[in-house]
Formats: structure tokens, sequence, C-alpha cells
């Protein structure tokens, strides 16, 4: 018997494992289903190596479909760290307003003034540290690219940005800010921060947390709407049932709801088409799925020495509000190092990603087997209001390609191809085919008041209908943030932790 089961050791799950085992007197357990590397000396370079996301050697094997009729890998990362182990470690807040339009959707300890002091506790800003909304001494270490250390087709991009007249920002999460400059990101060098560096290695030491790798949870139990514990599989097949007072589901936006909906808690009828028993009926299981559509500008560049694959991915970024839009920063363009292959022609590329998504997708079970990965439906750009200001951000991208020293840079446009009509309609086709995932997807558990039936947990994790039970990831957030997600689910790990440290009764402790 555990004080604390925790189930998935990413960038929520570790901090949360991590924060509840500070009290001496309460045991932890933390489940992840890949491996653990202890030593950050016998951990896998592509593990270490922040340049690129490692997408095989650690990953899910997810597949989903981002627009109909096409089914694409999404990679996550099946780690301790979890997908913050295998990211493009981007560390961006989001906006101040998403938080409180949260709050304003029955959440009030997720307002901005409320997340602020959390997103300060798990960074160390070396940069702008002194700032009154940025940390100097969290786990998480974060920099920006000085102008030296950027790559030829990077600063190209901000110069371009400065001539199509969008102004210099040196701080991407100064609340306040946008336009173009250095992205901010949790590396050093190119070592990745992750959380299994953050936030597990120095906990590793406490007597009252250990750290179970390779150990895949097939379900939780059940007993009279109580959760009781969890039923985990080991790496040489053998079943294994562990007991808690409370179990927090870390297991992220894509594996949280079919842990759920195997376990009996779900929408009933697809529970039921699976010869599932219903424990309980949850409609919100699965629902309002939010991620970041994504469509890029691929240029062929003159000089190919400029493209190389070991440099980094990602270093810069532009953050501004779609014309006619009422969601502030609602888009990001970014500079891509590279595309395509080794062996291919000189290839970067340019990236409109829209930040605030009205359209929802949804996860469904594939079949009631543990291993039998889930169906991802995203369904992008199925809204037009998502649409029309994924075409403006387009055309923005492609002024980049024609303008300054970036496009003196490129030989050719490959895509779109410059031969085709190019009118609003035409982007608008091209959007709805070929949007793909900015790898950011949430909402799947959504919180929010227990009179929403599409709310599956109240504001602090806690399950409406099943004592006994935390979720605690990006699947909790109401709608996805305009910023990469890593930061903001690191940020719910920092809350709920210190609630469960520090208010143990409100989670049955």
């Amino acid at each position: 018997m555990y004080d604390i089961v925790v189930v998935g050791a990413g960038s929520t799950g570790s901090v949360i494992a991590s924060r509840g085992s500070e009290d001496p007197n309460k045991t932890v357990l933390l489940l992840e289903a890949g491996p653990d590397y202890s030593d950050i000396e016998k951990t896998p370079f592509d593990l270490l190596n922040s340049h690129q996301n490692s997408m095989k050697d650690h990953d899910w094997g997810f597949k989903y479909e981002p627009t109909r009729g096409r089914d694409i890998d999404f990679p996550r990362g099946r780690v301790t760290g979890g997908s913050s182990a295998v990211n493009t470690t981007i560390a961006l807040r989001g906006m101040p307003e998403d938080y409180d339009e949260w709050a304003d959707l029955g959440n009030c300890q997720w307002s901005w003034d409320k997340v602020l002091p959390a997103f300060k506790r798990l960074e160390r800003d070396l940069d702008f540290g002194d700032e009154n909304y940025h940390g100097d001494a969290g786990p998480i270490t974060i920099r920006r690219y000085p102008d030296e250390e950027l790559l030829p087709q990077h600063q190209a991009f901000l110069e371009s940005a400065r001539l199509l007249d969008y102004p210099e920002c040196i701080d991407a999460n100064d609340p306040s800010g946008w336009g173009a400059g250095p992205q901010p990101m949790n590396k050093l060098g190119r070592l990745r921060i992750s959380c299994a560096v953050g936030y597990l290695a120095p906990a590793r030491i406490r007597p009252n947390l250990t750290i179970r790798g390779n150990t895949f949870v097939r379900r939780l139990l059940l007993k009279d709407h109580q959760c009781t514990g969890v039923e985990v599989e080991n790496a040489d097949g053998t079943i294994d049932t562990i007991a808690a007072k409370l179990v927090v589901l870390s297991a992220g936006s894509l594996m949280s709801p079919p842990i759920l909906m195997r376990s009996g808690i779900g929408p009933q009828k697809q529970l039921e088409s699976f010869g599932i028993e219903v424990i309980q009926d949850e409609p919100g299981v699965g629902s309002n799925l939010c991620d970041h559509p994504a469509i890029s500008v691929v240029c062929q560049v003159k000089d190919g020495a400029i493209i190389n694959f070991d440099s980094p991915l990602i270093q810069t970024i532009l953050r501004y509000t779609t014309q006619g839009s009422d969601k502030r920063n609602d888009m990001q363009i970014e500079q891509l190092s590279y595309v395509g292959g080794h062996g291919g022609p000189p290839l970067f590329a340019i990236a409109a990603c829209l930040e605030y998504q009205y359209g929802r997708g949804e996860i469904r079970l594939r079949s009631a087997d543990p291993f039998d990965n889930p169906i991802v439906d995203c369904r992008f750009c199925e809204d037009d209001r998502d649409t029309s200001r994924l075409v403006k951000a387009f055309r923005d991208t492609l002024a980049f390609s024609q303008t300054g020293p970036l496009a003196d840079m490129i030989e050719v446009v490959t895509f779109p191809d410059p031969k085709r009509p190019l009118t609003d309609d035409d982007i608008a086709v091209l959007c709805r085919k070929l949007a793909a995932s900015g790898y950011h997807p949430c909402g799947t558990v959504k919180m929010g008041p227990r009179q929403d039936r599409q709310a599956v947990v109240d504001q602090f994790g806690c399950s409406h209908r099943i004592d006994n039970l935390v979720v605690a990831d990006a699947s909790i957030m109401p709608f996805v943030p305009r910023a990469n997600i890593n930061l903001t689910s690191i940020m719910i790990g920092e809350k709920i932790g210190e609630w469960i440290r520090t208010q143990p009764s409100r989670y049955g402790l």
C-alpha cells in the first residue's frame, strides 16, 4: 500500500512525484511504461540531444488523423520524463488570457495571477530571472540563443521579420510582449533539461520515493466508486496489482483517456461496444481534443552548406495576432532550420501554427486490448474560424519567403507549388487537407465544475464521480493555451503536486 501512486513519469507526473515526496511521511510510487535511466551518464544520446526530437527509440508509436483521410505518426515520449525527454525544448507559457479564460469556465484556481507563481517556481531563467514575472531558482533551466549563436537562416528570419514591420521581442514569455525574437528553451548547450533531469534526478535520493520503469498500467482498480490502486503489466509479462490511498493519473492526453475507459470510466455506448463493464458513464472522457494545427512553406536553399542536420532544429519565433482576430497572439511563425532527409535537396521550412483553436477532435478506443493504441482524430480546420485565420497566416508566412535576407537564401519554394493558383480558397483547401499537429494535444479529460457533464475532474484534478482518483496532465486543460504546452504541463504538476503536499485531506490522505 502506497500513499500515492502516480501513473506516468512525464511532464506532470514527474513533478507531482517530486513535490509529493517532499513530505517524508508519504510514500510515493511513480510508474512509467518506458525505461527509467537513473544515471545521466547512462542516458541514451537521443534523450540528451536537444537539437532534435527523439522520434523512434523512446516513442509510443501513436498514429493520428489530423485531417480526414490521413494517418501519420504522432511522436510521444515513452520514457521517464515523458515527452519532456524527447521534445524540441521550447519553453513558452501561453497568454495570460488563456488562464483567465480557464478560470471563467469555472476553474478560479487557474487564473493568470494564480498560475504565475507556479510558472515562476518551475523555472531558472538565465536571461530574465530578475523580472517579476520570471523565476531564477527553479529546476527547469531556460535560456535563449544570443545573436552570435543563431544559424544563418534564423538570423535572416529575424531580419526579414523586421523588414515586414514586426517588432523585436527579446522575451517571448513577457506577458505583454509580441513580435520576433529568440525562442526561450529549456536546454543548456545540447543538453535537454527534461523533467527527468530537473525534477527526478535530485528527488531520487528520497527513501519514500520509488520510481519503477517498464511498468505498463493496464487499468485502474475500482470498488464502490473508489479507486483503490492499479493493475500493471511488467516487462516479463507478469501482472501485478498495486494498492494506493490515492492514484494520480498522469499518462498524458493520449493515454489517460484509454486507461480511464479500460477501467470502466468513459462514454457508456463506446465502452459497451467493446464489452467493458461501465462503472461510470463519463461522456467527456476522450472528447474535447485540442491542439495547434500547422502548415509550412517549404524552401530549397541556394547554399546547401547551411542545412546541417546536427544543428538545432528551432531557435527563433514570431508571435502575433492574426488580422481581424480578437485573440491576442493567436499565431506563431517559426523558422525550421531544416526539413526533409539526408541525401535529398537542401530544404528549410517556415511554419505557420495556429495557437488559439476553436475546433475539437476526440480520442476513441480501438479495442479493449490495453496495448492497442487509441484512435486520435484531430479534425483540424473543420471549424471555419480556424481555417480562415490559418489561411491569413499562411500568406504571412509566404511573405517571409519573398522578403529580405531570408528570401535571398531561397532557390525555389517547393511548397506550395508556385506554378499553381493560390487564392484564399486554394489555401483553405490546402489547410483542410494538409494541416498537421504542432504535437500539443490536450483537453481530453477536461476540468470544470461538476454541473458540466463534459467535465471529468474538478479544478483540483479530483474526479467528480470516483473517489481517491486524480487526473493531472495536459488532458485536464479546458483548451490548448497559446504556446507549446510543455511548460503548462509542468505548471499543472507544480500546482496539483503542491496541493497534494499541503492539503492532503482534500485528496483523502
